[in-house]
């Protein structure tokens, strides 16, 4: 496998504010030739996949860049660039449903956009829901939710009806969706391999 590393020679700063950087690099190519890349830096964030009686917690809320209402799995940015994404979950989960998790499992990371910014995304999945229902954490002063419940299956179909836009919920529920597959296979595995044995 070839080493196509492009090795930073120079950089500047084009924008340093209160979510992201914005840097413009200048790069050495593998041919040796000389080009230049602008890269958004960011401290990276989680989002949670809970689930609670079958069925997925969605926020739906306006999202100026496309003016629209989008749905999506609870979601925000880490505070630091050391925070604990788990810890990050919790709050974020809490701010914006009033649900904490008595069950966290760690999903994956990815990276949605890597052609120009090295956000991380950190996806954990929630389970055994409970509502706080006194001395919940503020929500943020300008973020304004709706809850929604939705069922995988129909999820899914949202997402084919293109009602379900954003990249890291389709992410999540795809992913929920092979783990439950996956759990079902073992299942039907472990069961012919009883029935071989008693057969045998």
């Amino acid at each position: 496998m070839q080493n196509y590393e492009e090795k930073t020679i120079k950089k500047e700063t084009l924008y340093d504010g209160r979510i992201f950087t914005i840097e413009h690099h200048t790069v050495s190519l593998p041919n040796g030739k000389e080009s230049t890349r602008d890269i958004v830096l960011h401290n990276g964030a989680v989002c949670v996949l809970a689930v609670k009686d079958e069925k997925i917690l969605f926020v739906r809320q306006y999202r100026k860049a496309v003016e629209s209402h989008v749905l999506e799995i609870p979601a925000g940015k880490l505070d630091t660039k050391t925070e604990d994404p788990l810890e990050a979950c919790k709050r974020e989960l809490e701010e914006e449903t009033n649900f904490r998790a008595n069950n966290w499992s760690k999903v994956m990371t990815f990276y949605p956009s890597p052609g120009y910014c090295q956000e991380a995304l950190h996806l954990y999945q929630a389970e055994e829901l409970e509502e706080v229902l006194e001395g919940a954490l503020p929500a943020d002063e300008d973020e304004f939710l709706d809850i929604v419940w939705i069922e995988l299956e129909e999820a899914l179909q949202m997402i084919h009806n293109g009602e379900i836009i954003d990249g890291k919920t389709i992410i999540a529920i795809q992913q929920y969706k092979m783990q439950l597959l996956e759990s079902k296979l073992a299942r039907i595995e472990e069961n012919l391999t009883k029935v071989a044995k008693e057969l045998a």
